[in-house]
């Protein structure tokens, strides 16, 4: 019924995404240019983001969160002392986990992922890893091949040239070959701390939980200024949701470290191939059917960061489509009441801060200007950016556990950095009333240690000899 449902709500005849988003345009114009007509409407706006503000800062910790650390702890002490992996019964009460790589064209990388995942401090026969190779035409396939002889839990899956659907598509076609009770989903550059799967199990005994989301940190936050500002965003980010989570909001999937109870997974009808962000519009979907979102700090999985502006670009720009398509596709769901009224009053709010705002900047100065007014937003958007610094700074101390002096230190750069959002929302609005949907596999390149990697597992004999 579910998938019936969301099926239907895409209306995949056609672009009905460009229409929508031309119609929401033509909505935040005319009202933003009619709350310049009533002067109590700018309080109202505030008053809205006053009481968000106010529930997260005093937001009530989770129990069932709380607890994750010490019992995670008590499975990782049996663990160290051999009893859990030596007993020949007590695996069989653990959650079977199926990890899911979708890879094009990452030789660098996808060897040290494999060794990592294989080697994670779980049991062998509750634990399988899958790596859907999405037609390569680099040395992916042939360093999987030789990594499957090493490795007993890999197994591969090649799609075709014709293959459809991206990322989405490549993970709906392994689902079907997986037999895990929870489904993890990794990117190809992807670093995983050796006892997450032991983490995860304390958070998926509650039967509300359909999906945990880790913290995601930057590998390479040293490297230059643009990682070190990701670095920030993305303490930036787990704190938030954290907080939102806390006062009964919607947290949301990251893609790189996500996973999925396969009953959820199966309710709402697997991932979505008419999206270009699978984890964005999975977790509304999620949210609709019922199913919580948890998040994890510790531990975190590492990735790369992009090293330079034009990557940044079009990494946020196919990020912000993605966030913004899903409201598109699926917001006359959310506003007849199936998610709740806390993750909807959630969602609406945080719709309005990540893309109306900034959207509504153009209508409100023109509205200034010929009105003789002053502009409404710039104070709403100074309160909103004064919270997310602050925001910010708890999310650096408590993901790196650094004094307070460093984390207000990092959140300077780490806030003028996120003003990158500003002309990403802007553009991607612009295109998306003018440019058809675009569907296409797009990935970020991964660096990685790639030649160390491919001597490792022979790759170069392998050549020398063909």
């Amino acid at each position: 019924m579910h998938e019936t449902e969301f099926r239907s709500s895409l209306q995949l005849e056609g672009d009905p995404r460009r229409l929508k988003m031309i119609i929401v345009l033509v909505i935040v114009y005319g009202l933003t240019i009619g709350l310049h007509f009533a002067p109590w409407s700018r309080w109202l706006l505030l008053g809205l983001f006053s009481i968000q503000a106010l529930r997260l800062i005093f937001a009530p910790p989770l129990p069932a969160i709380a607890s994750v650390t010490s019992q995670a702890t008590d499975l990782t002490n049996v663990s160290d002392h051999g009893s859990e992996q030596n007993s020949p019964n007590s695996s069989t009460d653990l959650p079977f986990f199926s990890l899911l790589v979708s890879a094009k064209n990452e030789e660098a990388v996808i060897g040290n992922l494999v060794k990592n995942l294989c080697q994670l401090d779980y049991p062998s026969d509750r634990l399988e890893v899958w790596i859907v190779d999405d037609n390569s035409s680099d040395r992916t396939s042939e360093v999987l091949a030789v990594l499957q002889q090493k490795y007993p839990q890999l197994k591969t899956l090649r799609r075709g040239e014709g293959a459809q659907g991206g990322k989405s598509g490549a993970l709906n076609q392994v689902l079907a070959l997986t037999k895990g009770d929870i489904i993890g989903v990794f990117d190809a550059d992807a670093q995983v701390p050796a006892k997450v799967l032991r983490s995860l199990i304390p958070v998926f005994q509650s039967a509300r939980v359909g999906a945990v989301q880790l913290r995601k940190a930057i590998a390479n936050a040293d490297e230059n200024w643009w990682t070190a500002g990701q670095s920030a965003e993305m303490a930036l980010d787990w704190c938030l949701q954290d907080l939102r989570i806390r006062v009964g909001g919607t947290g949301e999937l990251r893609g790189n470290g996500q996973f999925v109870r396969r009953t959820a997974l199966d309710d709402c009808g697997g991932w979505n191939e008419q999206t270009i962000t699978d984890d964005l519009d999975l977790t509304i979907r999620l949210h609709l059917c019922q199913w919580d979102i948890a998040c994890l700090n510790f531990p975190s999985v590492r990735e790369e960061g992009v090293l330079t502006l034009k990557q940044l670009w079009h990494q946020r720009n196919r990020w912000a489509e993605g966030g913004f398509q899903r409201y598109l596709d699926y917001g006359h769901l959310m506003l007849s009441g199936r998610m709740g009224f806390l993750k909807t009053f959630d969602a609406v709010l945080f719709f309005i801060n990540q893309y109306l705002l900034t959207i509504a900047f153009i209508p409100d100065t023109i509205a200034a200007v010929v009105l003789k007014q002053n502009p409404m937003l710039p104070a709403i958007a100074g309160f909103s950016l004064a919270l997310s610094s602050v925001t910010m700074a708890f999310g650096l101390r408590r993901s790196y556990q650094m004094a307070w002096k460093d984390a207000i230190w990092k959140t300077v750069p780490g806030m003028i950095y996120m003003l990158h959002w500003i002309p990403v929302i802007a553009s991607v609005t612009l295109r998306m009333c003018v440019i058809p949907k675009r569907l296409k596999w797009v990935k970020t390149q991964h660096q990685g240690a790639g030649e160390n990697i491919l001597e490792e597992v022979g790759l170069q004999e392998i050549e020398s000899n063909a």
